[in-house]
Order: C-alpha cells, then structure tokens, then sequence
C-alpha cells in the first residue's frame, strides 16, 4: 500500500528533474572503471612550480614564448658572422638556453594539460554523485511501483481507510510514472555528456603524449649540443680551424657515407646510409616523396627512445606485456580494443608469434604497441596494408624495412608532403591538428633531414 512515505518519495523526487538512473551508474563505471592517468613529470619542474592556475601558466607560456623568438634572433645574428671557435661556442651557448627555455616551456603545457584533465574529472566526479544519488531513489520508485503494480484493483480499493487515500496514492502513482519518463530522457542526456567528457580526457591524453615526446627530443638536442660545447671548448683557435677542413675533407668520401650505419632501434640488422637511401629512392619513384624526408622521419620515429620495438604483448585482455630485455612486466603495452585484435591479425597472416613480435613500450602516458622502424600502430598498418601488398605483390610486414619505408612513404604522400612537407609531418604525429607547443617535432625532422640531403649530394 502506498503510505504517506511513499506519497512523499512521489513528490520529492517530482520536484528534482535533474536525478538519473541508477543504471546509468554501470555504464559508467564501465567507462572509467580501472583508468589511471599517470601524467609526466618533468624532471626540471621549476617553470612549471610558478603557476597554479591555468591563466597563470599561460602568462608564463607567453614570457617564454617571447624569450625564443630573442634567442632566434640571437642565434640567426651569430651564425651570419665569421666562423671562429668562439663564434661556434657562442652559438651552441644561446640553442642550449633556448632549449632550456622550451623545456621549461613544455613543463607548462604539460601542467596546463593536466589542470584540464583534472577539470575535467572533477566535473565526472559531480556527474557520478548525481548518479548515485539518482540509484537509490530510482531503486525506491521502482519497488514501490512493483508493489502497487501486484496488487488487484479490489485490493487496493478496499485497503484504504478513506476515499481520499486512494485518490492520494493514484495521484503518487501517476506522479511517480511521469517522472520514470523524465529520468529516462536525463539518462539520455547524462550519457551523451558523459561520452563528450570521456573524449576530452583522450584528446587531452593524446596531447599529453605527444608534449611528452617533443620534451625527450628537446632534452636529447640539449644534451648534444652541451658535448660539443664541451669538445670545443677544449679547444683552441688553431685546432678548430683543422678539425673544420678534416670534417669536411671527410664528409666528401662517398664510401663512408654509404657505409654508415642507417640506426633503426628494434631492427636486427641495421641497414647502411647507402642501404637505406636506396630504398627511400625506390619509394621516391612510387609516391614521390624525397628520399632525405623519408629517412628523416624514420630516423626520428626509430630514435625517439629506446622504449622502440623493446617489448613484448603477453596479455591480450588487458593489453599489458613485458620488456624484451628483462622480463618485467609492463601496463599498458597495446590498446586492448584498438589494437590487439588487429595485431593478432597481422601476426597470424605473417606466420609470426605474437608472444615475441617486438613492439614499442609505452612512454609514462598512453599505450604503447607501435610496429617496426616507421612505427605504425596496428589500428593505422590495417589501413595501409593493402595498399602497400599493391606494390609489392606479398603480405605487408610492419618489421620490413622496404615495407616500412613504402608505408611511411604512401602515408605523407596522402598527409600531402608533395605539397608541404612541414604539415605532413605534423600530421604524421600528431594527427589532423597540433598546437605551436609540438612544432618542435616537424622543425627537429627538417632539419635531420637537411643533414641527409648533404649527405646525399656528396654521394652522388
């Protein structure tokens, strides 16, 4: 029987439009059940210590911003005078502080990224209190309206003291179906914020990635450019002028070049410079891409970290494998629903083994999972296999080097890199959009490739 308790459930929950279904709870913790973000934590967090708040971390992202474009200027002035010893010396001092400046720099994008995530998870975090809330009295309702629903008319007629009683409880009852409607189009609507919240926590994610990468390129540049200021300034005027002249009489011998080691992290045999320009060339012909910007790119995707082609996937439910060098284990290895079926795919066409296919290991945020020396994850190699069994008459293999190189190659041709270079570039790192923050990345791979293309001239 409907008591005056239950009239009052009726009412309350009548006035609060905003409760939702305990089932929608579920769904939600389905979403984001076991998802821990680990952000990056860069190892000079001065810069990114300065500021707490988003509008604060951006006025710092402005000073350094300003401080670059001074030691661009710097630098392009230093570089167009006379090349002395300490003119060298000088240049190498302001890149170093201008790397400096832009790690500094990356810190803050990485802060400003996490304070967004962490928006936004305060904002799921009020969404599932809702929901929660929304469980109990929905489980309440329901009940109710079970137990009313067993009952005869006869019944509940007659088991009501007064006329009026059972005008109340028809009233509570109606009252309680008319907001069973409201809760089910709020489900709705929760639903669809909760999905557009989830898909900012990836695209966030995605960036903080790739923030994460561009930080390590910066760090290995400074690192470089701190030795060579170090080997020069053990040396004199003299010295300087000698070791110019020898490095460029060494340069000019076609056969070293060619005979240089081409680094690809995780292939077992290494090609030579020569190796691998010969095969750049043969995708040159096929997709028009230069030979310079192909090995460019390889070289920055195989040479990023050592995490390239140094795991393994063990566990294909949970995504997570082990480090090929010492058997730990390791999360996150491969996207569980992205990737590993894909991946299995691949293996069992290639007559491989999955358990000790080599694959990249994941950086502090995100999966890992990326194939060969281009670095295709499986979700990306399945659109592109076939197109790359066209040319070559047999399976696509990641592991392949020439596949490799042709894989790279058709992928910047449809990024346009026969139109810009830059932008296809980016695009190959980042997808269809970047920030300036992760610019670094296309300007390091023109500029590697620039040492290629000498190295090409001399060659031929």
């Amino acid at each position: 029987m409907l008591n005056h308790n239950f009239l009052k459930l009726a009412k309350d929950l009548t006035k609060n439009q905003k409760l939702k279904s305990f089932g929608f709870l579920v769904l939600f913790l389905f979403l984001f059940s076991g998802s821990v973000f680990v952000f990056a934590q860069a190892e000079d967090s001065t810069a990114a210590d300065q500021c707490s708040t988003r509008e604060e971390c951006e006025q710092l992202l402005k000073k350094y911003e300003e401080q670059i474009t001074q030691y661009d200027q710097d630098i392009s002035k230093t570089e167009k005078e006379k090349n002395t010893l300490k003119n060298q010396i000088a240049v190498l001092k302001k890149k170093t502080e201008k790397l400096t400046a832009q790690i500094n720099q990356s810190n803050l994008v990485i802060k400003d990224i996490t304070l967004q995530v962490k928006d936004t998870e305060g904002s799921i975090g009020k969404t599932s209190t809702k929901i929660e809330d929304s469980k109990k009295r929905m489980a309440s309702m329901l009940q109710a309206i079970k137990e009313e629903d067993q009952k005869s008319f006869i019944e509940i007629l007659f088991s009501e003291k007064k006329l009026s009683d059972f005008f109340d409880n028809l009233i509570a009852l109606e009252a309680l179906n008319s907001e069973t409607k409201d809760i089910l189009q709020g489900i709705k609507t929760l639903k669809t914020d909760l999905e557009k919240q989830k898909q900012s926590l990836d695209t966030n994610k995605a960036d903080l990635e790739r923030m994460v990468t561009v930080q390590q390129l910066q760090k290995k540049e400074s690192e470089t450019n701190k030795k060579t200021q170090e080997n020069y300034l053990k040396l004199t005027e003299a010295e300087y002028q000698k070791s110019l002249a020898e490095k460029k009489a060494i340069e000019k011998r076609a056969t070293e070049i060619r005979a240089r080691i081409f680094e690809l992290i995780g292939v077992p045999k290494a090609p030579t410079f020569g190796e691998a320009l010969a095969i750049a060339q043969y995708v040159e012909s096929i997709t028009g891409v230069r030979p310079a910007l192909l090995m460019a790119i390889l070289t920055q995707e195989s040479n990023i970290g050592k995490n390239v082609g140094q795991c393994y996937l063990k566990n294909t439910q949970t995504g997570s494998g082990i480090k090929a060098s010492t058997g730990l284990t390791v999360a996150k290895v491969m996207n569980p629903t992205r990737d590993v079926p894909v991946f299995l795919q691949i293996t069992q066409d290639l007559g491989r083994n999955y358990l000790d296919t080599p694959v990249s290991c994941p950086m502090s945020v995100g999966w890992g999972g990326a194939m060969g020396p281009a670095q295709f994850i499986p979700d990306t190699w399945n659109r592109y296999d076939e197109k790359i069994e066209a040319v070559t008459g047999k399976p696509a293999d990641p592991w392949s080097i020439k596949d490799a190189f042709l894989a790279a190659g058709i992928y910047l041709k449809d990024l346009g890199a026969l139109n810009s270079e830059f932008s296809a570039v980016m695009k190959y790192f980042s997808g269809g959009s970047w920030s300036k923050w992760e610019e670094f990345y296309g300007r390091s791979v023109l500029s590697i490739a620039a040492q290629y293309e000498e190295d090409i001239k001399d060659i031929q």
